[in-house]
């Protein structure tokens, strides 16, 4: 072959390889999620300037893209709870949890337990905790457990220290000088479906026992 057809052949392949197009694969947004993870989390939390809570977490998710934002609690969470003076009232806990930082609103799932200093013992599958009318509420079933009396019913409602609940289609018994067992034998929360947020309950009408 002639030397100048030789480098017109070269030329022209050069020429091809180069207006060839690499388009990388479409970008959608569940692979652009603006996400912080943080492990093995022990840290307190404020209100207003005065520290509320502890959180202790293996493992805490915070993702600014879905809507409403959220925290994501997929290892189980631990809340110590504090009064003014800083003492603990109350501890929380529960295997899975979301915190929807606009709502100011927690869902609890799992093996949810609360107990207090007054000696009561909370026990559902499911809890949610509102911050700005400052309470908890459960529409599944709920067993309190306090040192006079034990408690069951598929309506729950209380102010943020327990110390007054309601109890909807309830039935218990008194149990004086009764140890409380924390164990249920409730399986650990192996819920995978996409969480929706959650809706505030509105005012409902219950036979109901409040304390």
């Amino acid at each position: 072959m002639p030397f100048y057809l030789f480098a017109l052949l070269v030329l022209l392949t050069a020429c091809g390889e180069e207006a060839k197009e690499h388009i990388a694969p479409a970008i959608h947004e569940r692979d652009s999620v603006s996400m912080m993870t943080s492990y093995g989390v022990n840290t307190l939390i404020s209100d207003s300037g005065v520290i509320k809570y502890r959180i202790v977490t293996e493992r805490w998710d915070v993702n600014t893209i879905r809507q409403p934002n959220r925290w994501e609690f997929m290892k189980g969470v631990f809340f110590e709870q504090f009064d003014e003076q800083f003492h603990v009232q109350a501890y929380i806990q529960a295997d899975t949890a979301w915190y929807y930082d606009k709502l100011k609103l927690w869902k609890l799932r799992g093996r949810v337990r609360i107990r207090n200093n007054n000696g009561l013992l909370y026990r559902s599958e499911e809890l949610y905790w509102d911050g700005l009318r400052h309470e908890f509420y459960s529409n599944v079933f709920s067993h309190v457990t306090t040192p006079e009396r034990t408690l069951q019913g598929t309506y729950f409602r209380s102010d943020e220290r327990m110390t007054h609940y309601t109890v909807s289609n309830s039935k218990g018994s008194f149990v004086p000088e009764q140890q409380t067992d924390d164990s249920s034998g409730a399986p650990a929360d192996t819920t995978q479906q996409q969480e929706q947020a959650p809706m505030r309950p509105a005012a409902q009408k219950h036979a109901k026992t409040a304390f």
